[in-house]
Parts: C-alpha cells; sequence; structure tokens
C-alpha cells in the first residue's frame, strides 16, 4: 500500500498549481483516505475535496475503489460577514477489478483511465456537461 501524499494539479488556466494535501489516511478496507485543497476557505467544508476509499466487492471476488470529488463555491454574506457554502458540484466514481486478473492487465486498466480522464477533449467534454455527439 502506498503512503497518503500531497497531490500537485493545475488549476482550469492549465499554468497554475494547486496542491491537495493528505488530511487523513485510510483506517483500512472501506475507510476513506482525504485530500483537501488547504488553500481555499476559511472553514473545512469550503474546501475542494477528494475522498478515496477500497474494499472486497460482496461477494470477495474483486476489489472495488470509490473516488469522489467535491468542488464547494462559497459566498460572502454582505449583511452579515457570514461566508457560507452556497453551491456543491462534484464527481463519483467506481473502478472495480478482478482478484484473479493479472496485474499487468490491472496496471493497464488503472493507466488508461487516468490518461483518457487527464485527456484534453475529456476535459472539454466534461466542462460542457454534455456527452459528445
Amino acid at each position: 500500500m502506498a503512503g497518503l501524499t500531497s497531490l500537485n494539479v493545475l488549476k482550469n488556466d492549465g499554468t497554475t498549481t494547486v496542491t491537495f494535501t493528505g488530511q487523513v489516511p485510510s483506517s483500512g478496507d472501506g475507510t476513506p483516505a482525504v485530500w483537501q485543497n488547504i488553500a481555499v476557505g476559511t472553514a473545512q467544508t469550503h474546501r475542494p475535496e477528494l475522498r478515496m476509499s477500497a474494499k472486497n466487492s460482496g461477494d470477495g471476488s474483486k476489489r472495488v475503489v470509490r473516488l469522489t470529488f467535491q468542488y464547494p463555491t462559497i459566498a460572502t454574506n454582505s449583511t452579515t460577514g457570514l461566508t457560507s457554502v452556497v453551491y456543491k458540484g462534484g464527481f463519483s466514481t467506481e473502478l472495480y477489478f478482478p482478484k484473479d486478473q493479472p496485474v499487468s492487465d490491472t496496471n493497464e486498466l488503472v493507466a488508461q483511465f487516468c490518461n483518457l480522464m487527464g485527456h484534453a477533449s475529456m476535459k472539454t467534454y466534461l466542462q460542457s456537461g454534455f456527452a459528445p455527439t
């Protein structure tokens, strides 16, 4: 198992780096590791957050990895001065692979999925909110 590290990624502008700092390591199967962009907001709920958990499938034949990402929009009330979350966008996906699958195939599955998600066209599709036609 890999240890929890910080993750540096590019913002939408393609040049500015943001850091998702490892906040909570997973304590075992089914409990998430948590990363947050701690440079955003004044409260924990204001921060963009990535969670990753992994566990065996119900019948024990597969590993299931779940990723969730939330990106809140915060605003400050001009009358009260209180900052709160007004919108929360997000993303959730599950990766699964049979335990008996060759490691080389599992590695290829993960690499190709991650590379597809990092493709510029995929970013355009997702930002539009529509599947390509």
